[in-house]
């Protein structure tokens, strides 16, 4: 297998996470009343849904810049006030990162991105390290959302990478067993 194949391969398997860990947090917060989705909990947007509301907006952003589109965003409003049409877009707009990740040539994964920050300045990055940002900011914004959950009084949320691959592992087997 030459490199830049397996860089197709581990950022498809890292969306792939980012989904599986989106659906467990998203479990939990459901179980959260909206009122306090939305209220002040000292995050650095402030309430849980404005969080979330941020996620999908950079992963839209840096997902239109990967193909080769300008993009702003507004990060001080709510885009999506629906709680529900919030967490279907956020979901499929990672799906539709997956399915257009897979499609990309083994190349793009080695070439550079020229852009404009959000403050119109213009930056190159390798697409490899602006595809790692876009999902360890992901993980980053979970994490507080879970550190917020715990401190409402709520379990923690096991959203590790190792348990992901432990789900993914035991489903292989059990699909190996059936005959």
């Amino acid at each position: 297998m030459n490199e830049q194949y397996a860089w197709r391969s581990y950022f498809v398997v890292q969306v792939d996470y980012q989904l599986w860990a989106n659906d467990r947090m998203f479990a939990a917060l459901g179980c959260l009343d909206p009122v306090v989705r939305l209220q002040e909990q000292g995050l650095f947007f402030h309430s849980i849904h404005h969080t979330v509301d941020h996620l999908l907006l950079v992963n839209k952003l840096w997902f239109a810049r990967l193909r080769g589109q300008s993009g702003h965003v507004d990060f001080s409003q709510i885009t999506y006030p629906d709680w529900d049409q919030l967490i279907e877009t956020t979901q499929a707009n990672l799906r539709e990162l997956q399915l257009w990740l897979e499609e990309c040539d083994d190349t793009f994964f080695e070439s550079e991105l020229a852009y404009l920050t959000s403050k119109g300045e213009h930056e190159i990055m390798w697409v490899r390290d602006v595809l790692s940002h876009m999902m360890d900011h992901q993980v980053h914004h979970r994490g507080q959302i879970s550190a917020v959950l715990t401190r409402l009084g709520y379990r923690a949320l096991e959203m590790d990478y190792l348990y992901y691959k432990r789900e993914i592992i035991a489903y292989r087997r059990q699909l190996a067993a059936i005959p």
